[in-house]
């Protein structure tokens, strides 16, 4: 605290005066940066707000995000399950005329191998036929 000069009257007017002066200065420089203060406040809370919107926005945001990426999990996941079907579905078909066509193949072979039976008998028989013919000639070729 300050100490004042004493005069006939008191205080020296002038020391009170320039001590009130400096008081009224920092006095005004406080209530300037209470002020300045009190407006950073309100738009530090503004900001705060904001940032707390955006925060709202963003958490609704991933749950959306987290949603269509279950979403989508699941049409894969179902989209997978009908592949795999249809993929059975055909291999199933694919399998099924395999075997119709081996089974008419191997009627197709069975009407071969009875052919080529018949055929060899017939060609044996003519062959025999032939021989028999052949024999004949030389009978006669012996007997003439």
């Amino acid at each position: 605290m300050e100490k004042f000069s004493y005069e006939a009257n008191g205080y020296n007017r002038s020391e009170v005066n320039d001590f009130v002066g400096e008081v009224i200065k920092e006095t005004e420089g406080i209530i300037a940066r209470v002020k300045s203060q009190r407006e950073e406040i309100v738009e530090l809370k503004k900001e705060l707000e904001e940032y707390k919107q955006k925060e709202i926005t963003l958490n609704h945001a991933i749950m959306k995000a987290e949603e269509t990426s279950d979403n989508i999990k699941k049409m894969a996941r179902q989209e997978g399950e009908l592949i795999i079907a249809d993929a059975k579905s055909n291999a199933s078909r694919i399998v099924n005329d395999a075997l119709i066509k081996a089974e008419k193949i191997e009627a197709e072979r069975d009407i071969l191998e009875r052919n080529i039976k018949i055929f060899k008998r017939k060609l044996k028989l003519i062959m025999e036929q032939q021989m028999a013919v052949v024999e004949e000639i030389e009978v006669l070729e012996l007997d003439g």
